[in-house]
């Protein structure tokens, strides 16, 4: 990558003294603009005002805006943001003298950073944000000597920050954030005299300390850290920051106490977030010193001791965030009847004490999570008066008494969790809750029948009541719920069920009550025959036994001519078809049309259609995968969505080239990779990967996960996770493929096709059958099988054929006898490495964790997987001289 940035900057210094010769010879501005155009793409024509015979002043061409010069009107700002561009941006444009504003933010530039551009004298202001920017940044970075504002975030630049940055005196915004940095930060920061805002966030690859020399930015306004790899404490310095309003110090690593005259010195602040770290210590008192702040947030730490009742001071708080910590003692009585409080997150803690009835003050309140503390009381009746409280969740705690008639009056109150409390008497009616989705009350003392009433709430969807006191029946009304959790259990309930809640329900929900009857359940009902019943029962079952085999049959025959239809017509319809590129591709729909064919079909059909391997007229080979099922997107959207993947630039994710279509078919184009697929390389006895090869395997597509869920805007999730699509270039370097399809084909066709091809496979996380969203936590499931795979060295659905045992099942069964971790462990891998492969299988096993909660980041896994090195080794077997005196398992 160094080399490449090095080639083109060189040929760049040719050009640009070219430029600087032609733009010389006396250009008029609008010629200047014109040059610059010429090499620019864009594909809108965004840029159609930009003409030499345009009857448009160049001052009011898209994009230019002009002051009053010397003598004429000059342009000093170009701003042309999401305009869909990409090409080169060329080093004419500083023939503009007097440019102080240029933005080409938002596009789709796919080059190194120009550094061509500091010869822009005037240039204050340069915003290269969210395009495709690649490589380092270079110590020449220094030759920007007029910027202010310095803006190249959401971009794929890697490597360090050099110190040569610091010589930028004047700036007054830095963003770096949202790349793929690396390695330790200079301290340089403190030459940044004027400097108000730093972001450095989303650079999960850093490793490094908080200089404290961020301390002395007397200036500095807003400080981006987050999410970027920091570690050590926080620096004592900041007390220096009597500017700062927002300070964002979240997901990293860092550790020991805040400093104690922090919170009473920085009086400017809005938002302090220093969540999901290692912190110890004490609640920061006097962190309501500023008077505006709004976000607090110090969860996911390792806080302990009460909360100070100074928090009372914080007027204008919205958002309170202090869940899974070790607080102990009263909760602030004061933050409940904050006027502008919004957000109360307080859960896994050892929180006492009760919630006033002064809660009705607070009446902008949204949310209220307090579960797993140890609360007492009475639910209070001001809860029903907060109109905007929409999740109220307080479960595992002491509340005690009745719960009041209005507690669920908020118009839109759609989530309550009152389980694991000391509630009794009856369960109100709930009328008004007519956006309730969720329901628990389960584990408490409540008496008396179910509400019918709960029948009438249209979009409630998950109800447990288990383990009460409930007696009466359950009520008819519900089976025309669309109850995805319908859960009674251990209760007194009594009569006959509802029939539709007997058949979509696991009969365990209803176990514990010996008075209820119906079908399937251990106490038939009075009003029923049995031997009517069984005799209709078998003529009824064969009757649909042959309805659903004549059925299976016609749509058999059915879908059979439609296949046939549709693979001997595709080819004639190509007439119709779109095509669009995002790198240079000499191909047309018809060439690769010819080329698809049976011999260039590439191994088995995957969950969306076949992959073929072509060879382009140039003698380039590209891989194109069929998709049949696109849904229902217009070619507006699906053009759209394709360009979001192909906006993806990293090294271990395959590079989307462009893309065919029409409106029933899709043709993506993809860079071809010459080993295939690790799914067909794990297993395999003439190509054994080395322990090496593999952990570099799995960090990096760790890493090209990573990136899409966290660096990548908008975030994106694979959701199809396996060793079939992770691809191998030929220095075995991974690359995932077939990531962000239901983007392309939709939700619905997604869920159904993957339904349909793996229903019971072992990457697919417990949750995929009964969640709704698709989550980060599936992929890192999914992943984890991967990681399985290549520390056994054995495929995931078959790892004991056998037995027919998945590779799940497998390692659990085997790391519960003596010495079972070391027995999964590839025997074909030298014992030399077996500490790194424990480690990795420490990670495989959290990764595929039952309880999605409990599954680790793919950033997490990064770094633990980047800790775990070794020395470097050759591939395969047939350099196995290289480990000759190193023994097998």
């Amino acid at each position: 990558m160094a080399s490449a940035t090095c080639r083109y900057y060189l040929v760049f210094l040719f050009s640009f003294c070219f430029t600087l010769f032609f733009i010389s010879s006396a250009l008029t501005e609008a010629d200047i603009l014109l040059s610059f155009k010429t090499s620019i793409e864009d594909p809108k024509n965004t840029l159609s005002s930009w003409s030499i015979n345009s009857t448009v002043p160049y001052c009011k061409w898209t994009g230019v805006s002009c002051t009053n010069g010397t003598s004429s009107l000059t342009v000093t700002s170009l701003d042309l943001q999401s305009l869909n561009l990409s090409g080169e941006i060329s080093a004419s444009i500083c023939g503009l003298t007097n440019l102080t504003f240029l933005s080409l933010a938002d596009n789709l530039f796919n080059q190194p950073i120009p550094l061509h551009l500091s010869q822009c004298s005037s240039l204050v202001t340069l915003n290269l944000s969210n395009n495709l920017i690649w490589g380092t940044i270079p110590d020449q970075i220094s030759q920007f000597q007029s910027l202010r504002v310095l803006d190249f975030s959401r971009n794929h630049i890697e490597g360090k920050i050099p110190e040569s940055i610091g010589s930028l005196v004047k700036l007054q915004v830095l963003n770096l954030g949202s790349n793929l940095l690396s390695g330790s930060v200079p301290s340089v920061f403190g030459n940044f005299s004027d400097l108000a805002v730093l972001d450095l966030s989303q650079n999960a690859y850093l490793v490094s300390e908080i200089s404290s020399d961020i301390g002395n930015l007397k200036k500095l306004e807003q400080l981006f850290l987050q999410s970027s790899g920091f570690y050590g404490e926080i620096p004592n310095s900041f007390v220096g920051l009597q500017n700062l309003a927002i300070l964002d110090l979240s997901q990293n690593n860092l550790s020991g106490a805040i400093p104690p005259t922090l919170g009473p010195s920085l009086k400017s602040l809005v938002s302090f977030d220093v969540s999901q770290n290692k912190l110890s210590g004490s609640f920061p008192n006097g962190i309501c010193s500023a008077q505006g702040l709004i976000n607090l947030g110090l969860h996911t730490n390792f806080f302990k001791g009460a909360i100070s009742g100074s928090i009372n001071e914080c007027l204008n708080l919205e958002r309170f965030q202090v869940q899974n910590n070790e607080f102990s003692g009263d909760f602030p009585d004061g933050l409940w009847s904050l006027s502008k409080i919004k957000l109360i997150r307080a859960e896994n803690n050892r929180f006492s004490g009760k919630i006033p009835d002064t809660i009705s003050m607070a009446a902008q309140l949204e949310q209220v999570q307090i579960d797993n503390n140890s609360f007492t009381g009475k639910i209070p009746n001001g809860l029903g008066s907060v109109k905007s409280l929409y999740r109220f969740s307080a479960s595992l705690n002491g509340f005690s008494g009745e719960l009041p008639p209005n507690f669920c009056d908020s118009p839109v109150m759609s989530i309550i969790n009152l389980s694991h409390n000391s509630l009794s008497g009856h369960i109100p009616e709930l009328k008004k809750c007519r956006k309730l989705v969720s329901l628990s009350l389960a584990d408490n003392s409540l008496t008396g029948e179910i509400p019918p009433s709960l029948a009438d709430l249209p979009v409630l969807t998950y109800l447990d009541l288990s383990n009460n006191n409930l007696t009466g029946s359950i009520p008819q009304g519900l089976q025309n719920l669309k109850l995805a959790l319908f859960n009674v259990s251990f209760n007194q309930l009594s009569g006959k069920v509802p029939s539709a809640l007997i058949s979509g329900l696991p009969a365990s929900f209803l176990e514990g009550n010996p008075g209820l009857c119906g079908p399937g359940l251990p106490n038939p009902c009075s009003d029923e025959m049995p031997r009517h019943q069984n005799s209709v029962g078998l003529s009824a079952m064969a009757c649909a036994l042959i309805s659903i085999a004549f059925g299976i049959g016609i749509l058999l025959v059915a879908a059979a001519f439609f296949v046939f239809r549709r693979s001997s017509n595709w080819k004639s319809q190509m007439g119709g078809w779109r095509s669009v590129f995002f790198y240079p591709l000499r191909v047309t729909e018809h060439d690769l049309a010819m080329a698809m064919d049976e011999k260039s079909a590439a191994g088995s059909v995957g969950a969306f259609g076949r992959v073929y391997i072509i060879s382009l007229p140039s003698g380039e080979l590209v891989a194109v995968k069929r998709i049949v099922n696109i849904g229902n997107q217009t070619s507006k959207a699906l053009k759209a969505e394709v360009k979001t993947l192909a906006k993806i630039r990293h090294k271990n994710i395959v590079k989307v080239l462009g893309f065919c279509h029409s409106d029933e078919c899709i043709f993506l184009i993809y860079e071809y990779l010459q080993k295939g697929s690790l799914g067909d390389m794990i297993g395999k006895p003439d190509c054994p990967l080395q322990w090496s090869v593999r952990l570099r395997i799995a960090t990096g597509v760790a890493q090209g996960l990573a990136y899409l869920h966290k660096d990548y805007v908008p975030h994106l999730l694979h959701r199809n996770v396996k060793s079939k699509n992770i691809l191998l270039d030929m220095d075995f370097e991974p690359k995932l493929t077939d990531f962000a399809l239901d983007r392309l084909v939709g939700e619905a066709a997604f869920r159904s096709t993957i339904a349909s091809e793996s229903a019971n496979s072992c990457y697919n996380s417990p949750e995929l059958g009964y969640s709704k969203k698709a989550t980060e936590q599936m992929d890192v499931y999914g992943f984890g099988v991967v990681l399985l795979e290549l520390i056994t060295g054995r495929q995931a659905e078959q790892a004991e054929p056998t037995e027919s045992l998945d590779i799940l099942k497998w390692v659990r069964r085997k790391i519960n006898i003596t010495n079972g971790a070391i027995s999964v462990l590839d025997p074909k891998i030298p014992n030399s490495f077996h500490q790194e492969m424990l480690g990795a299988l420490d990670i495989a096993i959290r990764c595929t964790s039952v309880m999605p909660e409990k599954r680790p980041s793919m950033v997490e896994v990064v770094r633990g997987l980047v800790s775990l090195s070794s020395k470097p080794q050759l591939p395969c077997s047939e350099f196995s001289t290289l480990e000759e005196n190193s023994s097998p398992v």
